[in-house]
């Protein structure tokens, strides 16, 4: 009896060092790269809640940032490592040289959340070209002030000009080239928005500027053509740009059957003809998004530019790839396809859960997984919008994506219906399909249905190797609060991150 009161005092004991933080016994150095942003925050001896406390840090405590796993950040104090949670901290720099800075969305209705995690509420947001004062910035995520609100923007969707004492905006006589900071920004014939659009200028590219007025840009275009942009839409700077050459198209290469060219350039309006892939259509003219082509029979239409190629697009694809190692993404292009957005809400749970938010978050951690390991990343939709499906296989097309991932949340009649299903239309396909299905098994606690063929658009016109993933069912109302967890997701995205590293490693032993 007394040696079994012993063990259970023992036991005891234990239980409650564990339960309590350890004293601050490891001095941490004075740095500038991570800032501890809470009153006292535990070190764990690893990357989750799950591992023991080792020692804990105080307000205001700065280290380096060793590696990342997740949101957990490897730190090094006194000369050994442990992990801290990255909501917990800040950047170390200081509030002088980040007020410095702006960030501009490159998307519209970019979410402004309470906190730096993707399930965190939406204060407000930002569209395309809108600028918002840097608080800091950390871990993917930059704490900004837009409007007298106060939050946290996703890294992936803005651009920052990083105006500081030791890189200072040019001065208005000093400006020589504006570089555009949004997908697509119209050019104007008069520094005035009503003005007439002279045509339109894409994200990355520099042009000469002519002049400034208040906050409009003149800029030099191709054929000695000129027009005007607002200034907050690019970064301007005292280098010098090339005037672009003319780069029109002359002929553009249709990418799927029956794809429609219309009367104007819009979806809405009339088809005029119905083209297959492969057809080749001459170009006499470009309006936004559309190509006014000529038709083999006579007459003219347009075409959307997302359905077609051209020249320099297919030159581009064909391009070499570097050489990738085992357990990287290296070379590599995904492009994830986040089911639904705008008007097209997907299925709605039996506790409201709306599909296009699960697809979008989902999409959202597993590219940062991808990117970390080297991946190209390219989203078929960053927002809450609508997306044509034509207009996400095209980029597969465009972009020569070594896969394609569709992802969304499944329903069906009968409530009682669970689990995760992998879809694959074409025999090339398949072998996709079945590593991304195993590594979503290993992660997943959910019922596995396997791979499946599935004759969805998306699959079916798709040429490249691509996959669409249902990750359970909102129509199962236990399903439904499983997979609207944010640590679902996180597992998710694992799952599917782990199933391309296994797919992409098995052709280099092929």
């Amino acid at each position: 009896m007394k040696r079994r009161t012993s063990i259970a005092y023992i036991i005891l004991i234990l239980l409650v060092s564990q339960a309590l933080p350890f004293s601050n016994d490891y001095a941490v150095s004075a740095n500038t790269g991570i800032e501890v942003a809470e009153a006292s925050i535990n070190v764990r001896s690893g990357p989750g809640l799950s591992y023991p406390v080792i020692a804990s840090m105080k307000e205001g405590d700065a280290v380096n940032g060793l590696s990342r796993s997740g949101d957990w950040i490897e730190i090094e104090v006194n000369g050994e490592t442990g992990w801290i949670a990255s909501w917990l901290t800040k950047s170390s720099e200081t509030a002088e040289a980040a007020a410095a800075k702006t960030a501009v969305s490159s998307v519209n209705r970019l979410n402004v959340r309470s906190q730096p995690d993707l399930s965190s509420s939406v204060l407000t947001q930002m569209n395309a070209g809108e600028q918002a004062n840097v608080i800091s910035d950390a871990n993917g995520w930059v704490e900004v002030e837009f409007r007298g609100v106060r939050g946290f923007v996703s890294e992936q969707y803005i651009s920052i000009n990083n105006i500081t004492n030791a890189n200072p905006a040019p001065a208005s006589s000093d400006v020589a080239s504006i570089e555009i900071a949004v997908d697509v920004l119209n050019v104007r014939k008069k520094a005035d928005l009503s003005s007439a659009k002279q045509g339109s200028v894409k994200k990355g590219e520099i042009y000469p500027v002519l002049e400034l007025a208040g906050n409009w840009v003149k800029i030099q275009l191709e054929n000695d053509k000129t027009g005007w942009v607002y200034s907050f839409y690019g970064h301007l700077s005292n280098q010098t740009a090339e005037t672009k050459s003319d780069t029109s198209v002359k002929t553009v290469t249709v990418q799927t059957n029956g794809t429609n060219v219309r009367s104007q350039a819009s979806t809405s309006s009339e088809v005029a003809a119905r083209v297959n892939a492969g057809d080749q259509l001459p170009v006499l003219a470009k309006q936004g998004d559309w190509y006014q082509v000529q038709l083999s029979g006579g007459g003219t239409g347009f075409i959307a530019s997302w359905v077609v190629t051209d020249g320099a697009q297919e030159t581009s694809a064909e391009e070499e790839k570097p050489a990738r190692k085992k357990g990287t993404l290296n070379g590599l292009t995904i492009v994830l396809d986040p089911g639904h957005g705008g008007n097209d809400g997907g299925t709605v749970g039996v506790r409201k859960t709306e599909e296009k938010g699960l697809t979008l978050k989902t999409a959202e951690l597993l590219s940062n997984h991808l990117q970390a390991a080297g991946a190209e990343v390219l989203m078929t939709r960053q927002s809450d919008v609508y997306v044509d499906l034509r207009k996400r296989v095209a980029e597969a097309h465009t972009s020569a994506a070594d896969a394609f991932i569709s992802i969304h949340y499944d329903s069906t009649m009968d409530n009682s219906v669970s689990g995760f299903t992998s879809y694959y239309m074409h025999d090339y396909q398949k072998e996709l399909a079945a590593y991304l299905n195993d590594g979503l098994g290993k992660k997943l606690t959910l019922r596995d249905r396997g791979v499946q063929r599935g004759n969805y658009l998306v699959l079916r016109e798709n040429r490249q190797a691509a996959v669409l993933v249902e990750l359970g069912f909102l129509s199962n109302y236990s399903e439904e609060r499983i997979v609207s967890s944010a640590q679902f997701r996180e597992q998710a995205a694992l799952g599917l991150y782990q199933g391309l590293i296994n797919y992409f490693d098995a052709q280099l032993e092929n």
